[in-house]
């Protein structure tokens, strides 16, 4: 099931980038985008933004059952996989900088 699910998130995830990608700047400032082919303007832009709003709810949807899926089969926390040291140095502050040691001059000739 969590694999269907992931499978078909992937799938919403890039046809709503496509979806994104596709719809037409408001900026205009490069002069990209013009107008024409078979819908206008109008109608393209409602008809991308009402499929954009409807992929986003999906993604939404398959976002929240993936996390319920995940969390219900995970009877335990993620702290329980870390290996406690005992005894071991670990320190808690970095440690001081040591001042540098005087260099002798360089020999002159």
């Amino acid at each position: 099931m969590t694999t269907v699910l992931l499978v078909v998130h992937m799938i919403i995830a890039v046809a709503m980038i496509v979806m994104v990608l596709l719809q037409r700047s408001e900026g205009g400032a490069l002069g990209i985008g013009g107008s024409g082919g078979m819908m206008s303007g109008r109608s393209l832009g409602n008809a991308l933004t009402r499929t954009t709003a409807i992929l986003a709810a999906i993604f939404f949807a398959t976002s929240i059952g993936l996390t319920v899926i995940g969390t219900v089969n995970r009877n335990e926390s993620i702290l329980d996989g870390v290996i406690e040291t005992e005894g071991a140095d670990v320190p808690l502050a970095p440690a001081p900088l040591l001042p540098e040691p005087d260099l002798p001059a360089p020999p002159t000739q």
